[in-house]
């Protein structure tokens, strides 16, 4: 009995360290918003690809359940959208000039309309109403876990929080230019500071502390799966990673005008069935044999 149990916790190490392993398996997409009009894909190593060029001033950015690519064109004022694959649809047209992206856990694609200051809600099937109105150059949004949006209201300096049904609070203020949002898995928000050239973390009382200075034009952020913050650095051109604990790294340069920036989710892989695979094999257990 005891050897079963340790070699239950050997199985339990050998398959928790596969799934870890599976969850690294995304990619970075940055996009370039002047002169090139591109959007470039990364591995979490740095590897660096471009995934699709020449449009119009993209800027935020989201991914749906099916692995589609959203960008908003601010130079066109359309939406796009790009399979796994690149291959480009018009998604919406006519949305003012559109800057921030975010899902919502059943699909509604909301858009930040920077200059019209309003909040527009598109379906899947692409019907378009107004959520929001009267705010002050809204810019960034990013859902909690509750479901509720929140949107960085860059003139004014707040973050706002809105329900479902589209109720407003004010969640944070005094922010010097807030830009982009991004959750953590603990529920912090974190917030790019553009007129401070700093990243703010907010715990979700609303206690604000400073998690990392020093930059030049923060933009957009994104959390990958395993909590490492990356940072869109408009003004010198780099995209930032930062550890849980704030260590800073340069994640890739060269880039002209880097906006918005989103991780993927994590790719099937066959490392599950593996890890299974091995489960079985350290218990001496025989897999469930298919059925024909």
């Amino acid at each position: 009995m005891k050897e079963m149990r340790l070699s239950a916790a050997i199985a339990a190490t050998v398959l928790s360290a596969l799934w870890i392993s599976n969850a690294t398996a995304q990619n970075l997409f940055v996009s370039d918003y002047t002169t090139t009009g591109s959007i470039y894909e990364y591995t979490l190593g740095g590897t660096q690809s471009t995934f699709a060029a020449n449009i119009n001033g993209p800027a935020g950015m989201a991914i749906d359940g099916a692995g589609n690519l959203y960008v908003a064109s601010v130079g066109d004022h359309n939406i796009y959208k790009y399979t796994p694959g690149g291959t480009q649809t018009t998604f919406a047209t006519g949305v003012g000039n559109p800057i921030g992206l975010a899902f919502d856990s059943v699909g509604n694609l909301f858009v930040s309309d920077e200059t019209g200051n309003n909040i527009y809600k598109i379906t899947s099937d692409g019907t378009q109403s107004t959520f929001a109105t009267g705010l002050n150059f809204p810019v960034g949004m990013a859902f909690s876990g509750a479901g509720n949006l929140f949107v960085s209201d860059l003139l004014s300096g707040n973050i706002y929080e809105y329900a479902p049904n589209g109720s407003r609070s004010t969640f944070a203020s005094g922010i010097s230019a807030p830009d982009g949002l991004a959750f953590d898995s603990a529920g912090n928000l974190f917030v790019a500071a553009n007129g401070s050239d700093s990243i703010l973390k907010i715990t979700s009382d609303g206690t604000q502390s400073i998690f990392a200075t020093g930059l030049d034009s923060p933009y957009f952020l994104a959390f990958d799966s395993i909590g490492n913050l990356y940072e869109a650095d408009n003004g010198s051109g780099n995209v930032y990673k930062y550890t849980s604990d704030g260590t800073q790294s340069l994640f890739a340069s060269g880039l002209d005008a880097p906006d918005g920036i989103i991780v993927s989710a994590p790719e099937p892989s066959t490392l599950a069935l593996t890890g299974l695979g091995v489960v079985f094999a350290v218990l001496g257990l025989r897999r469930p044999r298919p059925v024909n």
